[in-house]
């Protein structure tokens, strides 16, 4: 991995051992190139943002292993059955995390849930982590992140929540666009509804791909 001289030690090493984490994981579905190329713009991704930079190799081994899972189903390598959500807003830091975190709370792996934004913000708003705690679903150790093609090829229903053009459109994939206020810059009071609202579409969703929620 060429870019490793510009990381600590520490760094390289976290990143050696997710790297040989995802080959253990990916062993016989991708080469070596495939696995390490994937880690390596997946770090590219995060490396920018200062507030995140210690949990760099930790949140590039967890979207390089989001993205390979993605590619695998879309190549027909690999896949249980479950249907994929991908959740898309603008910054990935409140409404489509908390649908996310609705989700995999409801859903007790029936279904797989992904989220992604159009202009990834540098973290999560804390009114939204602070509203979701309230219910029980904790978001606190999510992180912002772009969308890949490979991530909406492989969703089965594609959640749009305001990233308008720039959402990504594929043909003959299920779309739905859900109508939401945007939580940037609101306390929690003001949170709490959207915060509702997403919970109510999420189970209704949920039903919808005969993954009933819990």
């Amino acid at each position: 991995m060429p870019f490793m001289d510009d990381l600590t030690l520490e760094q390289q090493q976290a990143l050696r051992l997710a790297a040989n984490a995802l080959h253990r994981e990916f062993d016989g579905i991708f080469g070596t190139e495939t696995i390490e190329q994937f880690l390596v713009t997946s770090c590219d991704q995060f490396a920018s943002g200062a507030r995140i930079v210690p949990f760099l190799p930790l949140m590039a081994e967890k979207f390089a292993r989001q993205r390979l899972r993605a590619l695998a189903k879309v190549e027909g390598k690999s896949g249980d059955g479950r249907p994929v959500v991908l959740f898309l807003c603008v910054h990935n830091a409140g409404r489509s995390q908390m649908a996310l975190g609705w989700f995999n709370h409801l859903a007790d792996d029936r279904a797989v849930a992904w989220s992604g934004g159009s202009e990834p913000g540098k973290e999560i708003n804390p009114s939204a982590v602070l509203a979701m705690a309230e219910v029980g679903i904790d978001i606190a150790q999510e992180f912002p992140k772009p969308w890949t093609d490979e991530i909406v090829q492989a969703a089965d229903v594609v959640v749009t929540m305001g990233c308008g053009d720039s959402c990504p459109l594929f043909p003959g994939k299920r779309y739905e666009d859900w109508e939401l206020p945007d939580p940037a810059g609101q306390d929690v009071d003001a949170v709490r509804p959207i915060r509702d609202e997403i919970g109510r579409r999420v189970r209704g969703l949920l039903t919808s791909l005969g993954a009933e929620p819990a």
